[in-house]
C-alpha cells in the first residue's frame, strides 16, 4: 500500500502450487520497492510480464526475453556495482525459454534500455541506443534485476511488443500490445509450474 493506492497482492492455486500474483507498480523505484517487500514476505522465484517499446522493426504482440539491460535508471545503482549493463539470470533465462518452446512459440533474445525518462526517448538517444544494439524500451528491467542479484533471488522477464520507436518521426502507439496480456500472464505461470516441477531439481 501507499499513500495514494494500494497494490493488491493475491495468492492463488495452480497446478497443485501456490501462486503471488500482484500487478507492480511503474518505473523502476516503485517496481524495485514493491519487489523487496515481496522478497520481505519471503518471496523467492519470481517472473515478471509486460509491455515493450520497439526501437526496430519488430511486430506488435511478439514474446521476447531481455537476457540484459541498459542501466538508464537510478534505482539499480542503490543495489549493484555500477556497469552499463545488467544480465538477467541465465538459469531463469533458461526456464523462461524452455517453456517457450513447450508452449510451440518462437521467441527472440533482445537487450533492453531500462529508462526513467518517460518522455525523453528523442531521436539521438533512439539512435544511440540502437547502435548499443538495444532492440527495445522499457521502465524496469535492470532495477529489478538488480534488486534480484542482491537479495539472491531467482527472477526473469517476459516482454511483449507495444509501440513502436524504430522510426521516431512516425511514432505508433499501435493497440499497446492488447491482444497478449492474458496470454503472457498464462506463459508466466506455465514458466513457475515448470520450475516448481523440473526446475528446482536440474540446471535447467
Amino acid at each position: 500500500m501507499s499513500a495514494t493506492k494500494v497494490y493488491p497482492v493475491y495468492q492463488i492455486p495452480y497446478k497443485g502450487q501456490d501462486i503471488c500474483l500482484a500487478q507492480a507498480p511503474v518505473g523502476s523505484a516503485p517496481a524495485a520497492q514493491f519487489m523487496d517487500w515481496l522478497i520481505g514476505y519471503g518471496v523467492k522465484e519470481m517472473i515478471s510480464t509486460g509491455t515493450c517499446g520497439v526501437l526496430v522493426p519488430i511486430a506488435e504482440n511478439r514474446f521476447l526475453v531481455p537476457v540484459k539491460a541498459l542501466r538508464d535508471e537510478g534505482t539499480s545503482y542503490h543495489y549493484v556495482a555500477p556497469s552499463r549493463y545488467i544480465d538477467i539470470d541465465p538459469k531463469m533465462l533458461r526456464l523462461i525459454e524452455k517453456t517457450l518452446l513447450a508452449q510451440g512459440l518462437a521467441y527472440q533474445e533482445v537487450i533492453t534500455w531500462s529508462t526513467d525518462g518517460f518522455y525523453r526517448k528523442t531521436k539521438e538517444k533512439v539512435a544511440y541506443r540502437q547502435e548499443e544494439g538495444c532492440s527495445v524500451v522499457e521502465m524496469e528491467c535492470s532495477a529489478l534485476a538488480a534488486v534480484a542479484q542482491l537479495r539472491g533471488i531467482l527472477w526473469g522477464q517476459l516482454l511483449f511488443t507495444a509501440d513502436t520507436l524504430a522510426d521516431v518521426e512516425v511514432y505508433d502507439q499501435r493497440n499497446w500490445g492488447a491482444d497478449s496480456f492474458s496470454f503472457a500472464l498464462h506463459l508466466c505461470l506455465e514458466v513457475l509450474n515448470t520450475l516448481e516441477k523440473d526446475g528446482k531439481a536440474t540446471d535447467f
